[in-house]
């Protein structure tokens, strides 16, 4: 198992974070570069497996999410987490920047919304910022 399946790198990690995202190398490049951050990360590669992932006794804090999943897409990933899981940060992760998708996202409960790409330094910033404030 390799760090970026879960596994946390030193004491000073934060709050777990799960990245959902259906392209195996981006899950990985960015799981590794949040580790190199400090952050402890899990993986999930669709919708199914993102619910899975947080079902485990110690859920993730934080959920990044790529909003083109296939079979259930990222806003039933966020409605699904959002009845199960209210306290979990949401940031919807994707190419798409319209208004439509922003209002969506939204409904569907995501927090935060980020436009791809973004960089690790960004995301580090975001995830620390959230989480330092209660919801």
């Amino acid at each position: 198992m390799t760090p970026a399946e879960g596994i946390a790198l030193g004491a000073a990690a934060t709050p777990l974070v799960l990245i959902v995202d259906d392209d195996d190398d981006a899950a990985d490049a960015l799981g590794m570069t949040l580790e190199c951050f400090g952050h402890e990360v899990v993986l999930a590669h669709s919708g199914a497996e993102a619910l899975e992932r947080m079902a485990s006794p110690s859920p993730p804090r934080a959920a990044l999410i790529d909003l083109s999943l296939p079979v259930m897409d990222g806003f039933e990933v966020a409605r699904r987490l959002r009845a199960t899981h209210p306290d979990t940060l949401l940031v919807a992760v994707t190419g798409f920047g319209d208004e439509q998708n922003r209002r969506a996202a939204a409904q569907a409960g995501f927090h935060r919304y980020v436009i791809k790409p973004i960089t690790a330094g960004e995301l580090d910033a975001l995830l620390r910022a959230a989480m330092a404030t209660p919801r």
